[in-house]
């Protein structure tokens, strides 16, 4: 389950958001260590995987020069976040030395009715496989049992980490063996891929009272704590710091901000009385200076309205 340990630091060192986000993808743990299907790291056959340094020099070379991400990502107007982890895995692979790409995004039809799609096809010394890639963030409930999955929500209430596992392992990775696959596969002359999944993301524990990782969890998974907004001038007393809300589009590798778009304590505070008692979940960064002029993450908190969830957990 190779995940490049040898370059952990490097995102801290890349200054172009896209660029950060790429590497993220690349080096992030997974977050299951141990799971029902198979899981594989993408670059697993790759020539980087024994040279690191070569890759970290590729995307070195990225920072300095971000033209050829930066096109790629504009042929698509990608807005969901899983869809952007998608476009960055794809032009990593596109690159890797030792894989080639046979398809990306492969819809499965049936008498015109499409009934998914494979996320990517690559063949490596491995062999010909198909993986399917995604990123997840999910909060561990109260008072539930944390090592059940179904005990693991989306912010927005409505995701739950079994429900993933499920529609993965029942739906997903199948559908690369499924008869109605076989023309799509046979056009790429590809027979019988071998199927896994990629699972990144972050896990968020309930900050007064954590609750258990989930059956099969990665040690070293990426962590945050989550609260609701009557806990927050609580929990600001304990950690004091500098508190920004993260948009969306940079929920994956951890923040940097640049001097000049800190905001000041008057700026969050009046940010946070007017946030409606019903918004959806907000992702907040605690910064701490850095080198130069720039705040760099040092933890990560969902903040959730006082009615979060929004349905009980069965």
């Amino acid at each position: 389950m190779m995940t490049f340990p040898t370059l952990t630091d490097l995102p801290s060192h890349l200054r172009q958001p896209a660029v950060r986000d790429l590497a993220w993808a690349l080096l992030s743990p997974p977050l299951l260590a141990q799971s029902p299907w198979p899981q594989r790291h993408p670059l697993r056959a790759s020539s980087w995987s024994q040279q690191p340094d070569a890759l970290a020099d590729w995307l070195l070379d990225l920072d300095a020069n971000s033209q050829a991400l930066t096109q790629w990502l504009n042929q698509s107007s990608v807005r969901r976040l899983g869809l952007y982890y998608e476009r960055l895995w794809q032009f990593a692979l596109h690159a890797a030395p030792g894989v080639e790409v046979l398809a990306a995004n492969l819809p499965i039809r049936q008498q015109g009715h499409t009934l998914g799609e494979l996320d990517m096809l690559l063949r490596d010394d491995e062999g010909v496989h198909h993986l399917e890639l995604a990123i997840k963030l999910y909060l561990g409930q109260q008072h539930g049992n944390g090592s059940d999955p179904a005990h693991w929500l989306g912010p927005g209430s409505h995701d739950r980490l079994d429900i993933k596992l499920t529609h993965l392992g029942q739906h997903q990775l199948p559908m690369s063996t499924r008869a109605e696959a076989q023309n799509a596969l046979a056009e790429l002359n590809i027979t019988q891929p071998q199927a896994a999944l990629w699972l990144a993301g972050y896990l968020f524990y309930p900050w007064q009272q954590p609750c258990t990782p989930p059956r099969g969890g990665n040690p070293a998974h990426l962590r945050g704590r989550w609260l609701h907004r009557t806990d927050w001038t609580t929990f600001a007393a304990c950690n004091s710091g500098h508190w920004q809300p993260l948009p969306r589009q940079a929920w994956l590798a951890p923040a940097r901000v640049e001097g000049e778009h800190i905001w000041s304590s008057e700026q969050f505070n009046q940010w946070l009385a007017t946030l409606p008692s019903d918004a959806n979940a907000q992702l907040l960064v605690r910064l701490v200076e850095g080198s130069s002029c720039c705040w760099m993450e040092a933890e990560r908190v969902f903040l959730v309205n006082d009615q979060w969830p929004a349905q009980p957990v069965d």
